[in-house]
């Protein structure tokens, strides 16, 4: 590593009034990260500095979690390596508040890992001051030099400056980390609650609460209770089925059977059959009588969907159950009565097809009483962090996996996914996730969402910026370790070339 000219300010003036530009400049950062990159660029310019060290006591472990920059090099962060107290130059300052100078490591005896890990990275003299606030001790900030007798007795009352206009930003930095935590923490409990009113009010499998979201729930609420006919309208993995539930759950039918057909699933020659029934030897391979849906969902809801895959020839038989409640089975001439509530879906245009002599008129009004249109996800952008932790949880619970936190760059990063596959798309993607995921943090493979057409413009991290972050932290939890069942390949889920070839690309590099 090349060795940096640094030279601090010239006069004591100067000294402070370019430590005011510091504390100013790193006042406003808000992220632990994020500030100890722009100390790395800003220390410098008030002292003579190759490494800054900041190492902030953890009262859970009781340990010193150090965290390394380079200075002048914001990219090269280091962090989360853990120290017992007693082990490290900044747990010794941390426990009795006063400063410490080594002006040469060849002679330093005490912390023979620490200096030895130090002596590799060419350090030859440090100076450690407390990190400490009204409210508490912090920790505590080293300043690490290539040369030797770097400073002296005279730096300290300095540094110890600096170190106080750090310790506010850090402390303020820690703080607005607790109330990103506490948020999360509320958020699931906010999610808790609301999944109890659910339940109360037959919402339980309807996850969300945007503005479009409510909107159709509050036309379930309306429609629910009537008899009358529905049909959901919506792209595919948009919840139509849900919707159908929720109508049904709400009803006076809510005690009789709620069946359900996809059109597009059963083959033309058997849709009939599937419908209505058919009696034995009706046709080739009917070797017994057979109940249709119809007969099933008697006194309660029967729901079709993809309605508009039912071909010309048995959409008029269908209209004829709607409005006469009979039928007869095929290959039968005994008219079977039944007390059916329909609710029809499809991602269809059928007014279109309607023009377009694809589908019954007379039918598409019968079904159209009353039109529920199903929000795709993109216009349920604020549904997205609830959903991903209420899939989350669901599939973890499934598993038998801790995973108790979505990072906060991953939920914007899919909040700003355009969802072409819906909600469908995304309870795939979280599940494949779960599965991938190593820790306590959910790990999703944000690489398979970089289509550009899919995204929206918005000033939020790039997904390069995210997996970056992703990588960085496995790496930094596993100690740079790449391969192996403890390594950041596994706990990422990828095939140890895969991640290499990722860092190479990505630009990650050991530091060294």
């Amino acid at each position: 590593m090349d060795e940096l000219s640094l030279t601090p300010c010239e006069t004591l003036a100067e000294r402070y009034q370019a430590l005011l530009d510091v504390a100013q400049a790193i006042a406003a950062h808000r992220d632990l990260d994020e500030l100890f990159k722009e100390l790395a660029h800003r220390l410098p310019r008030v002292v003579q500095v190759n490494y800054v060290d900041l190492s902030l006591y953890d009262p859970v472990k009781k340990v010193m979690r150090l965290h390394t920059i380079q200075a002048n090099v914001p990219a090269d962060l280091i962090g989360g390596h853990e120290l017992a107290v007693d082990a490290c130059p900044s747990g010794v300052v941390w426990q009795g508040q006063h400063p410490l100078l080594v002006e040469n490591l060849s002679e330093e005896t005490r912390w023979p890992g620490v200096i030895r890990s130090m002596m590799e990275d060419g350090t030859q003299s440090f100076c450690f001051v407390p990190l400490t606030t009204a409210r508490g001790r912090l920790g505590a900030m080293g300043f690490l030099s290539l040369e030797k007798e770097a400073y002296h007795d005279s730096d300290l009352e300095f540094l110890e400056q600096v170190a106080k206009q750090v310790a506010v930003a850090v402390e303020n930095a820690l703080a607005f980390q607790q109330i990103g935590e506490l948020k999360d923490k509320l958020a699931k409990e906010k999610l808790y609650l609301e999944e109890e009113l659910r339940i109360e009010h037959g919402f339980e499998d309807i996850i969300g609460e945007s503005k479009p979201l409510k909107q159709v729930l509050k036309q379930v609420e309306v429609v629910a209770p009537t008899d009358s006919t529905v049909l959901i309208q919506g792209e595919t993995g948009t919840g139509k089925e849900l919707i159908a539930r929720a109508i049904h759950r709400l009803s006076g039918r809510s005690e009789h059977t709620f069946v359900k057909l996809n059109c597009a699933a059963i083959p033309t020659g058997l849709l009939e059959s599937e419908l209505f029934g058919h009696e034995r030897g009706a046709f080739t391979g009917a070797i017994s009588q057979k109940s249709g849906r119809f007969e099933l969902a008697d006194k309660g809801t029967i729901f079709l969907d993809e309605v508009g895959e039912i071909p010309l020839e048995l959409q008029s038989k269908l209209l004829r159950v709607l409005q006469e409640q009979e039928f007869e089975r095929l290959g039968s001439t005994k008219t079977i009565r039944v007390n059916v509530r329909l609710i029809a879906a499809t991602n269809r245009d059928l007014k279109n097809w309607v023009e377009e002599k694809q589908f019954r008129s007379d039918l598409y009004y019968r079904l159209n009483v009353f039109p529920i249109t199903a929000p795709p996800l993109r216009d349920r952008r604020d549904d997205i962090p609830i959903l991903v932790r209420y899939f989350t949880q669901r599939h973890a619970g499934r598993m038998k996996k801790n995973i108790q936190t979505v990072p906060i760059t991953t939920l914007e990063m899919l909040s700003r996914y355009a969802w072409p596959g819906n909600i469908r798309e995304l309870e795939n993607l979280v599940e494949r996730s779960v599965i991938l995921t190593r820790g306590t943090d959910l790990q999703v493979p944000l690489s398979e969402l970089q289509n550009e057409h899919h995204l929206t413009a918005s000033p939020v991290i790039t997904l390069e910026e995210a997996e970056r972050e992703q990588i960085l932290r496995a790496l930094q939890e596993t100690k740079w370790i790449i391969g192996g069942p403890g390594g950041a390949a596994t706990r990422l889920g990828l095939k140890r070339t895969t991640l290499q070839s990722k860092m190479q690309k990505l630009g990650i590099t050991r530091p060294y």
